[in-house]
């Protein structure tokens, strides 16, 4: 089987200035991007808490776990160390990165179609009316019947 060759992360970890909107959602609401960002991979939104609990030392699981996550899914080149480090170090400016490149993989397709659309009138189904004879005026009269006898 043949391995893709390793790519680059689509921005670099300071490159706010490329995608402002991103940046101002980490500086301003970090742990709504890092809910944002967690849920769009696909994992828990509330991954981020695990960030700021203060029960793993210095270290933010959430944002290492999903930095390796991204990385491995995506084929992106580096190494658990330096995820380690930038996420221990630089965890906000890590969300923003890895929002930035979610950004930049899941953007919505254009579907562009050159054929002609098709029309297709449909006229609505019959109604069928039960056709009723129309009414008869019956009149009842009296019969008398004589006994020629």
């Amino acid at each position: 089987m043949e391995e893709k060759p390793l790519a680059d992360w689509n921005s670099g970890l300071c490159d706010c200035c490329d995608d402002a909107s991103s940046c101002c959602f980490g500086y301003w609401c970090s742990p709504c991007l890092a809910s944002r960002v967690s849920r769009r991979f696909g994992e828990n939104p509330f991954l981020f808490c695990f960030d700021n609990s203060g029960y793993f030392g210095c270290s933010c699981p959430g944002a290492l776990s999903m930095r390796v996550a991204m990385r491995y899914k995506y084929g992106i080149k580096g190494s658990l160390c330096k995820d380690i480090f930038i996420s221990w170090c630089c965890t906000s400016l890590s969300w923003c990165q890895m929002h930035r490149e979610l950004k930049h993989r899941k953007k919505d397709p254009v579907v562009i179609s050159a054929q002609s659309p098709t029309t297709v009138n449909m006229q609505p189904a019959p109604v069928m009316m039960m056709m009723m004879p129309p009414p008869v005026n019956y009149i009842c009269q009296p019969v008398v019947v004589q006994d020629s006898g």
